[in-house]
């Protein structure tokens, strides 16, 4: 096997346009603002925040041969990502995101992952030929695992040798794809990191608070939830209890890329020993301090 990385992160690779303005929007709105394309995607963003607490995560996605895939894989490099194992097809191109913010959060988005699904279980090759393990050698570091992969492949995942012994950290990409984590559930593998609607859409149920949605994820059968819920309290839950905390108080300039922010630094304080509630102060102080700009995107 060649050198293990830090984490694996597993999903999305691509750009991201965003458009962001100072003024409140609704739809129809045509306002003055700035637009930026920046490499993100949930899994590497992840990668990209590990690699900023100081470790070598390794990136497994679909990227396309393309100028824009080249550029893509040049510029991951260069943020600290291990680009090795990534799936570089010559005939599906290099995927991308589009949102747009306002003054009053996200407006409105649309990702166009569809590379990445077509690629499909071709992503996961490193983990089953040897690279980074095999069904009878299991790869048994941390895996970080978004929900843009379909939802066939994610229960194939669940009951994949390969994937047997491995700490798994899984997170929707989206509230429209949060269902898509149904098998991590079904199955009581993982940890999952949701927001409070996505977590109502897993348990096709609403809730007032994330401790409140935290805990009927372990009832329906999570091994473990962490939820958070904006600028309310967010809150970790296994079947030994809950653990809840608020978020600082910050001014918001930018919403996408949040939760990827949260999930990484509370991924990286346990790796570096912390306990729950300290683990998650750390997690919501690292995405508010990302919300509010003083975080590099």
């Amino acid at each position: 096997m060649t050198d293990t990385p830090d984490m694996l992160c597993i999903g999305s690779v691509l750009w991201d346009v965003i458009g962001r303005s100072a003024s409140h929007m609704r739809q129809g709105s045509d306002v003055p603002g700035r637009i930026t394309r920046l490499p993100g995607g949930v899994a590497l963003n992840i990668a990209m925040t590990l690699a900023r607490f100081g470790l070598r995560p390794a990136l497994l996605s679909a990227v396309g041969q393309d100028p824009e895939g080249h550029e893509l894989a040049e510029a991951c490099e260069k943020l600290g990502c291990d680009t090795r194992f990534l799936y570089r097809s010559e005939d599906l191109p290099t995927d991308r995101y589009m949102a747009v913010e306002g003054a009053n959060g996200l407006i409105a988005a649309i990702a166009d992952a569809h590379s990445l699904e077509r690629a499909g279980s071709r992503i996961l090759r490193p983990l089953s030929d040897g690279t980074l393990g095999t069904p009878q050698t299991p790869f048994t570091g941390s895996v970080a695992l978004d929900g843009n992969l379909k939802e066939t492949l994610l229960d194939e995942i669940v009951r994949d040798a390969a994937f047997a012994k491995a700490d798994m950290r899984i997170a929707p990409a989206s509230p429209g794809k949060a269902e898509r984590l149904m098998p991590f559930l079904r199955a009581g593998r993982g940890v999952l990191y949701v927001n409070l609607e996505e977590a109502g859409l897993l348990c096709q149920d609403s809730f007032k608070s994330a401790p409140e949605a935290a805990a009927k994820l372990i009832e329906r059968g999570a091994a473990r939830a962490v939820v958070t819920n904006g600028g309310d309290a967010a809150c970790d839950a296994t079947a030994d209890g809950l653990v809840a905390e608020r978020p600082p108080e910050v001014l918001v300039t930018r919403v996408t890329g949040a939760g990827d922010t949260f999930m990484a630094a509370h991924i990286v304080a346990e790796l570096r020993g912390a306990a729950r509630a300290e683990a998650l102060s750390l997690a919501l102080d690292a995405a508010a301090a990302y919300v509010s700009g003083d975080i590099a995107s």
